[in-house]
């Protein structure tokens, strides 16, 4: 790639305004699942409930995100995410300032954490309308890199809850956020293609699109299983190999580390090789890790005492038995093919939409936190129904396969189609 030709073809400090934006807003997005664990030892919650908690702000974040694009089709992507800022700030303050004492408390709360994960239907179209068809995936895989958030939260939440609790978190949040507010009023710029207003009439005439909801299913299977197991693996981890929160937090780390970094090499390949080709791919090596991690048995608990003392207490990081480390490794190379899948979809999303790019980022971005929302809660009544969490893992390991039958469905139309005139590889 010619990348003094990049930088000459769009506006990177709004590239970078949207990274930054969207990373933040990730990380606030997916707190609750560090948090989690803290959280229920102050409010009662059985394992259903638990896993709830945690997919609640992945629902609303992905319901959210279809006004919120709507908003910014109409006053702009930069009016659109200052005001979807100043609401998720708002909400932190009143949790570090008053509390949460109830499980509705909660529940509104995650509400209120969906329109941080909204985020995504501002920042990727303000990013992707300063650049041409050439530059999508990487450019999308840049700016859609923000979800590097949650490694951020895995590593950093629980080291504060332990030190400081859980209500302090928020508080602590707080401060990136405040700077990065700052920076995204002085560099994003709304880019001077002029938008088209948007409607639902819009919303109807792309559902009509079969091609649409073929996006929205991939990425519910990609970017779905990025956010899922972003959050619920802090429980998994502590139910399933006995723990302790900040050792979950680390391992979760690693496992979404891989997710975020291989998003911009998953656009850069589709970029290469064509989105569909990647695709097809990443949702076997998905599938495969699935299955995998759905065969692992329960690790050993702990003796009495065994373990130092601890908020949330278990096994530390240097400590782990061998089918923990396993269990990561396997979820390492899932998450790898799953971020780099989601790079490869929006690859193909704006060839396919550019005119319509707003609605349909919406849409499928949406579709992704559905899917994320189904893996989390699948896990939680998997645990309730089986005793364990391999029908979970099976059942998604399944979707990845309906997936490479959908890319073999359409590929060829896509390519003789659209794809032909795409003035770049599909």
């Amino acid at each position: 790639m010619d990348w003094r030709d990049f930088r000459k073809s769009g506006h990177w400090p709004t590239l970078l305004a949207a990274f930054l934006y969207f990373d933040f807003s990730f990380m606030v997005w997916v707190v609750l699942g560090p948090l989690s664990l803290y959280i229920a030892q102050d409010i009662a919650l059985d394992v259903s409930q638990k896993f709830t908690v945690v997919a609640i702000p992945v629902l609303f974040g992905a319901l959210l995100r279809v006004p919120l694009g709507m908003l910014a089709d109409h006053i702009g992507p930069k009016r659109a995410g200052l005001l979807a800022q100043v609401l998720v700030m708002a909400a932190l303050a009143y949790a570090w300032l008053v509390g949460l004492h109830s499980v509705l408390a909660l529940e509104v709360f995650g509400f209120m954490l969906g329109m941080a994960g909204a985020s995504f239907a501002v920042a990727l179209p303000q990013a992707s309308r300063w650049y041409p068809p050439k530059y999508q995936g990487i450019v999308l895989g840049i700016a859609g890199a923000g979800n590097m958030g949650v490694v951020l939260d895995s590593l950093l939440v629980p080291q504060a809850a332990e030190a400081w609790g859980w209500r302090a978190v928020f508080g602590v949040l707080l401060i990136p956020m405040a700077i990065v507010f700052v920076l995204y009023v002085l560099m994003a710029k709304d880019a001077p293609e002029q938008r088209t207003p948007v409607s639902l009439a819009n919303y109807r005439a792309v559902l009509g699109d079969r091609d649409t909801w073929w996006f929205m299913f991939f990425y519910s299977i990609t970017f779905g299983g990025f956010v899922g197991l972003g959050n619920a693996l802090p429980l998994y981890f502590t139910t399933w190999y006995h723990v302790s929160g900040v050792a979950a937090g680390l391992m979760v780390a690693l496992v979404v580390f891989a997710g975020s970094m291989f998003r911009p090499v998953g656009g850069w390949l589709a970029d290469r090789v064509g989105g569909i080709r990647s695709l097809q791919v990443l949702f076997c090596v998905v599938a495969v890790s699935y299955v995998v991690v759905g065969l692992l048995p329960q690790g050993p608990a702990p003796l009495a005492g065994a373990v130092a003392d601890a908020k949330v207490a278990g096994w530390g990081i240097g400590e782990l038995p061998g089918i923990a480390w396993l269990a990561v490794a396997a979820f390492f190379v899932g998450a790898m093919a799953l971020g780099m899948g989601n790079g490869s979809v929006f690859q193909l999303v704006p060839l396919r939409f550019r005119r319509e790019m707003g609605v349909v980022t919406g849409l499928v971005g949406a579709a992704g936190g559905v899917g994320g929302f189904f893996l989390a809660k699948t896990l939680g009544w998997s645990k309730v129904a089986t005793g364990g969490f391999g029908a979970g893992f099976f059942l998604f390991a399944g979707l990845a396969l309906v997936g490479l039958i959908g890319l073999a469905a359409v590929k060829t139309r896509w390519r003789t189609t659209w794809g032909a005139v795409a003035e770049a590889r599909v």
